[in-house]
């Protein structure tokens, strides 16, 4: 979008000084003709940008121009941090913060840049949990934040699904992934992953975290979707599946029905299947009912259909 680039354009030129229009073109992948074009578009909205000429010249700034976002305070940056996920800012307590931040932005932004904005916000929203999600506990996420942002130790009370199943913890707090509208701790020693919904009391002490040097949480969370995801499906099934089944399916089974099955004359598909536990195994394709036939490996396949003769019999 042409505002979009104007905006870049500004941004572009505050960061790195004077630029010229094929440098400009080549960032923001136009051609010279819509630099020219964006740059006039600049000069109408009042922006103080100059053309200088000959060999050094290009696109400058007005010396000591900058866009008006020099009131922000630390939390409001936070907050911008997290713009695109207003209900994060929300839970992690900087929703007031959020909404300063975004009318300073907003307020340091061209008359037509502004407009832009405005028609966006109006236009796109962002809800990240799923339909059937439960509200999950999050009294305490605000000062979890507190403590990963301070770098403090916590002392916490957590609920986990093996006996015992409440257990104190002293946890240093390397960061908060949110992940299908769920906080996740990642927490040393270890470190681990803790849902922040199953912490029953908390304290932030005033012993400092010891975080690793060079420790990346994007990249240990990567590292660990991998792993969970690699040991999930550590069975197969091999199964024939109606057109109707198939539509059904998700995920990883999805992938490998695509991948490696083989259409049969009465038009289903016969192909090897990712499965979880025997029990995941079972509940996944009794739902599917009369679409899916279970051939391999035979105890599933005996347990299938005896749960279908139980349930003929039940029937009547």
């Amino acid at each position: 979008m042409k505002s979009s680039r104007l905006l870049t354009i500004l941004l572009l030129l505050e960061t790195r000084g004077r630029m010229t229009a094929t440098e400009l073109a080549e960032e923001l992948e136009v051609s010279v003709r819509t630099v020219y074009r964006d740059v006039e578009a600049l000069h109408t909205a009042g922006v103080p940008l100059y053309g200088d000429a000959g060999h050094r010249g290009g696109y400058r700034l007005l010396a000591g121009h900058r866009s008006r976002l020099t009131g922000l305070y630390a939390r409001e940056a936070e907050a911008l941090v997290l713009a695109g996920l207003p209900g994060a800012a929300e839970e992690l307590g900087l929703g007031a913060h959020f909404a300063d931040a975004q009318l300073k932005l907003r307020a340091a932004l061209p008359a037509p840049l502004r407009e832009h904005v405005d028609r966006l916000r109006a236009r796109f929203h962002i809800d990240a949990p799923g339909w059937y999600a439960e509200d999950d506990d999050t009294r305490f996420l605000p000062r979890v934040a507190e403590a990963v942002r301070a770098g403090r130790v916590l002392a916490v009370r957590y609920r986990r699904w093996k006996e015992p199943t409440d257990v104190d913890r002293r946890l240093a707090p390397y960061g908060l992934v949110l992940k299908a509208g769920r906080w996740y701790l990642v927490a040393g020693p270890g470190p681990r992953t803790y849902r922040v919904d199953r912490i029953l009391a908390l304290t932030v002490t005033d012993e400092e975290a010891d975080i690793p040097a060079g420790f990346d949480l994007a990249a240990h969370w990567r590292a660990c979707q991998e792993d969970f995801h690699a040991r999930l499906h550590q069975g197969e099934a091999v199964v024939r599946i109606s057109p109707r089944g198939a539509a059904r399916l998700t995920g990883a089974a999805a992938r490998a029905l695509a991948e490696n099955g083989v259409p049969e004359p009465d038009g289903w598909t016969r192909a090897t299947l990712p499965v979880e536990t025997p029990d995941h195994a079972h509940a996944t394709l009794l739902a599917l009912g009369t679409d899916v036939e279970v051939l391999a490996p035979p105890a599933l396949r005996d347990r299938v259909a005896a749960t279908a003769r139980a349930l003929a019999d039940r029937y009547g």
